[in-house]
C-alpha cells in the first residue's frame, strides 16, 4: 500500500490561484478494478483509493506519511512557464508573427 505527495495543478479553465499550495496524499489503488455483470458498473474491493487527503505543506503530509508507516512518492511540481504581454502588444507594429504569409 503506498502513497503518492504531490500539489495538484492550477484549472486551466479558471483565472484564480486561491486554491495552490495545497498539498495532496492520494493512495494508489491495490488491485484490479472489475465490472458489474448485471449493470456493467465498474467497482474495486479497494476503498483506500477513495480517499483523498490535503494538507497546507509537503512536510505536513510526509509526517502523517512516516507516523502512520504509510511508503510515499512524493512528485515535486514542475515550474510554471510565463510569458507576461501586454494587451497593446497585439497591436504593435514591431511584433513578430508566429506565422508566415
Amino acid at each position: 500500500m503506498g502513497a503518492r505527495i504531490y500539489s495538484p495543478a492550477k484549472n486551466p479553465l479558471q483565472s484564480g490561484r486561491g486554491k495552490l499550495g495545497i498539498w495532496v496524499l492520494e493512495f494508489e489503488p491495490q488491485g484490479a478494478k472489475t465490472k458489474d455483470p448485471l449493470m456493467g458498473w465498474t467497482s474495486s474491493a479497494d476503498t483506500l483509493q477513495q480517499l483523498k487527503m490535503t494538507f497546507h505543506s509537503k512536510e505536513a503530509a510526509i509526517e502523517y506519511a512516516t507516523k502512520n508507516n504509510i511508503p510515499y512518492d512524493v512528485e515535486e511540481p514542475k515550474p510554471v512557464k510565463r510569458i507576461i504581454r501586454a494587451y497593446a502588444d497585439n497591436f504593435s507594429m514591431n511584433r513578430k508573427e508566429p506565422w508566415s504569409h
